[in-house]
């Protein structure tokens, strides 16, 4: 019995951290796939949000009060950011964007280390959801996570609806497979850019306000998590936000069960399925939304 509850412990780890890596890495196929910018930042959008937690969360006393705040002011960050530079970068080179982005990891991290030091800071789980439930006599698993999970699967559902059912999200569409006739048809694109790319630090942001409490507050994070989501971007297909969150599940649960069963090469698992995938598929699983 114990061994069953532990396969479905391993089962929820890996949705659950597959489905934080979809809210990273849509917003991150987003920004890639329908704007063409190469955004090496995005992973620092990531740490933003978490320290957001941290710091909201203190001044609040709330994390669901502090998760309103930080979508907010992480929105206005994004229209900043786009307004003042990367709109000027759309029509250059990719390698003046990687040089942008990689020039924004820096100012984030220095900025960091000024406001919030560089010390391994932490975030309390809410009073409501800080109990687990019973699996076994030994087991148990986080409430916690499973509401990291839900509250993902909200914001993939939104997503979807947004992009399929809405005015803006035909538009979106529009703008990814043809800009130049989108904008002919009288289409703001740049608004229309500006809300996309606000909307990709916004899903960073969140991923890293909600895994705070599980995962710390520390500097560098979002270096570890930006070399993933390229995998998931690469895997799902660029500019497909389906694509992301499949590849991002077959990756939560590849690299949890590589590192509980196959400790020797677990770091190298992910990057196997990578190399599976592209063989058979090399513009991804899935078309650009």
């Amino acid at each position: 019995m114990d061994s069953v509850a532990s396969i479905l412990i391993q089962v929820l780890n890996g949705l659950q951290y597959g489905l934080l890596l979809f809210l990273v890495a849509s917003g991150l196929t987003l920004i890639f796939g329908i704007m063409g910018v190469i955004n090496l930042a995005h992973g620092s959008f990531y740490m933003i949000g978490a320290y957001l937690a941290f710091s909201l969360t203190s001044a609040f006393g709330n994390l669901f009060l502090a998760l309103i705040a930080g979508i907010v002011l992480s929105v206005l960050l994004g229209l900043l950011l786009e307004r003042l530079l990367i709109r000027h970068f759309y029509h250059r080179d990719h390698l003046y964007q990687v040089l942008l982005t990689y020039g924004l990891i820096l100012i984030f991290e220095q900025l960091r280390s000024l406001l919030w030091g560089d010390d391994v800071q932490g975030v309390k789980v809410p009073e409501l959801f800080n109990h687990s439930i019973p699996l076994t006599e030994t087991l148990s698993y986080p409430v916690y996570r499973l509401v990291i999970s839900a509250v993902c699967i909200a914001v993939a559902l939104g997503l979807h609806g947004l992009i399929r059912h809405t005015r803006l999200g035909m538009m979106i569409r529009a703008g990814a497979h043809n800009r130049e006739m989108t904008e002919a048809m009288g289409i703001n694109i740049r608004l229309l850019f500006a809300l996309v790319f606000s909307l990709g630090v916004a899903l960073a942001a969140l991923a890293g306000m909600l895994a705070a409490p599980v995962s710390s507050v520390y500097p560098n994070m979002g270096s570890q998590v930006l070399i993933i989501c390229f995998v998931v971007v690469v895997i799902g297909g660029i500019g497909s936000v389906k694509g992301a969150l499949v590849a991002a599940l077959l990756i939560g649960l590849a690299d949890t069960f590589g590192q509980v069963y196959l400790p020797q090469i677990s770091g190298m698992v992910v990057y196997l399925l990578m190399a599976l995938v592209l063989i058979f598929r090399p513009e991804g699983l899935f078309k650009k939304t």
